[in-house]
């Protein structure tokens, strides 16, 4: 496995804003700090820049949802799909219900801080990026009104925070992305938690209209996450943003390298074009996978790289359809 090095936060380094975190692991503090860079992001779609996506995807894109206010006696004109029978037969005359758009748009943001995710070949490691990325989608939805929440989860638990328009939600995001990201090692655990366990409990919580965001590598996506991701798009606005990294991709043309998932480790050698090519083939297949998966239901998927800037990214995807600058991101190779 490719780690980057685990560097604690100098007090001085901590007194020069960064717009991303670096590294092994997150800093509450410098997730808060995103506040305000947060309030020029919309979190609406960018048609354009999505539809250049790999995939067969329509940009479905949901208006708010409509919440029940009260019932009155049938006017000429209602439509019959809102009549209350029940008040009507009670009461022996037709009575309609009468519906507001909703107000507040809920917004759950779905973080995977699994050990899977403690991995990198460069600048932060996937939890980390996954991290800020949650930071900054959590601070945009507040600052549009909306309610927001979160489903954060690891190999043994998971912390479901129900959607809220108050700042200390945020916070108390914030808290547990930090203690959740602060606990990984790179150890295999007992438990391993299948990406489905948090789909099902996603399924559970969510209402209908919800914008989800889901913030994983899907590395373990399979037929049942398919039937899950397809109940959530039937009544939801659902976006995936899938973590990588570009040893994942592709190896280097030369040398030996160790992986390991925490418990068995192995030497690949770069070094035979057959390895190389395999190694690839097998990204390559499972992206096709993931794309067809997800294109099926119209989610839109996004990669980011764990050298893309994070805030330039979903400016780009959700905000006034900037270039990501990832380019101008300086690489901190391992």
């Amino acid at each position: 496995m490719a780690v980057i090095k685990n560097t604690k936060t100098s007090p001085n380094a901590a007194q020069q804003y960064s717009d991303r975190s670096e590294g092994a692991y997150v800093d509450f503090q410098h997730l808060a700090s995103f506040q305000l860079a947060a309030k020029h992001l919309p979190l609406e779609k960018n048609r354009k820049a999505i539809s250049f996506l790999s995939g067969p995807y329509k940009t479905k894109i949901r208006g708010r949802g409509m919440e029940f206010e009260d019932v009155r006696q049938y006017q000429p004109g209602d439509d019959i799909r809102n009549i209350d029978w029940r008040v009507s037969a009670r009461t022996g005359k037709a009575y309609s219900k009468v519906f507001h758009e909703e107000r507040e748009k809920p917004v759950l943001i779905v973080v995977d801080q699994r050990q899977q995710m403690f991995f990198a070949s460069t600048t932060a490691m996937k939890s980390v990026v996954a991290a800020d990325l949650a930071s900054y989608i959590a601070w945009a939805a507040k600052h549009k009104g909306d309610r927001v929440g979160a489903l954060i989860f690891n190999d043994e638990t998971q912390q479901d925070i129900r959607p809220r328009n108050q700042r200390k939600t945020v916070l108390q995001i914030l808290h547990f992305l930090s203690s959740y990201n602060q606990q990984l090692n790179g150890f295999a655990q007992n438990k391993k938690r299948h990406i489905n366990a948090a789909l099902l409990e996603l399924k559970r919580v969510s209402k209908p209209g919800t914008q989800i965001f889901i913030i994983s590598d899907f590395a373990d996506i399979d037929e049942t996450s398919e039937h899950l991701l397809h109940d959530l798009a039937k009544h939801s606005e659902v976006v995936a943003l899938q973590i990588l990294d570009t040893l994942e991709e592709k190896l280097p043309k030369q040398g030996f390298y160790k992986a390991s998932n925490g418990s068995d480790n192995i030497v690949i050698n770069a070094n035979k074009k057959s390895t190389r090519q395999q190694y690839q083939a097998s990204f390559t297949q499972h992206q096709a996978y993931l794309q067809r998966c997800f294109g099926k239901y119209q989610i839109p998927l996004i990669p980011v790289y764990t050298h893309d800037n994070p805030l330039a990214l979903l400016q780009h995807y959700f905000g006034r359809g900037l270039k990501p600058e990832s380019s101008q991101i300086k690489d901190h190779q391992v």
